[in-house]
């Protein structure tokens, strides 16, 4: 899964940290956000449809992000304030690789590992350190659920575009909501209290 292209993208690696609970657990996750199999088929359905419109996509997001101070705080410097370009740069190149990785649905235990140490990337555990900035050093744990919604919806005119029906594009859409719930779940590990996931 390694990206040489893609720096910090440490995927299926050694680098990655064996997640902090089994596949079993994460099953547990699945069944109370109403995952299925079906959900699965739609989010590998949605590859081919996003694949090609990543760098579109991700104009959006970082158009929505840009378009807020507070949320582009945490791409900047701590010392300047200024926003680090090529910090921006790199967890953009991520951030699309993880648009693919989202639509594989590759449920493995190295996408569980990747989950954690997404989480670990956005919380003072190891933010900065991937890229070796000198950014904020922690993401405000309310902005991540809170990001649910418009990751989401600002996805589903992207997954309307290759001419699949309204059900189909809905289906995806669902199943897209529910990966990106089950992994903020995962990716909150580090803000909540020992014992307490």
């Amino acid at each position: 899964m390694m990206r040489a292209d893609i720096p910090g993208y440490t995927y299926g690696t050694p680098a990655v940290q064996k997640a902090p609970i089994s596949l079993a657990e994460f099953e547990q996750i699945k069944k109370a956000v109403l995952f299925t199999d079906e959900d699965v088929k739609y989010l590998r359905l949605s590859y081919d449809v996003l694949k090609d419109q990543v760098e579109s996509i991700l104009d959006v997001w970082y158009g929505f992000v840009g378009s807020h101070p507070f949320l582009v705080y945490y791409f900047t410097d701590w010392q300047t304030g200024q926003p680090i370009a090529e910090y921006l740069a790199a967890v953009r190149k991520r951030f699309g690789q993880w648009i693919l990785d989202t639509a594989a649905a590759n449920y493995d235990q190295a996408w569980l590992d990747y989950q954690f140490e997404i989480g670990r990337r956005h919380h003072r555990t190891a933010k900065n350190k991937t890229d070796g900035v000198r950014a904020v050093e922690n993401v405000s744990y309310r902005f991540i659920p809170a990001l649910i919604y418009p990751i989401t919806f600002t996805l589903k005119p992207f997954l309307a575009k290759k001419g699949h029906s309204s059900e189909e594009v809905e289906k995806m859409y669902q199943a897209w909501l529910k990966s990106v719930i089950m992994q903020v779940i995962l990716w909150s590990y580090p803000y909540v209290n020992p014992g307490d996931f």
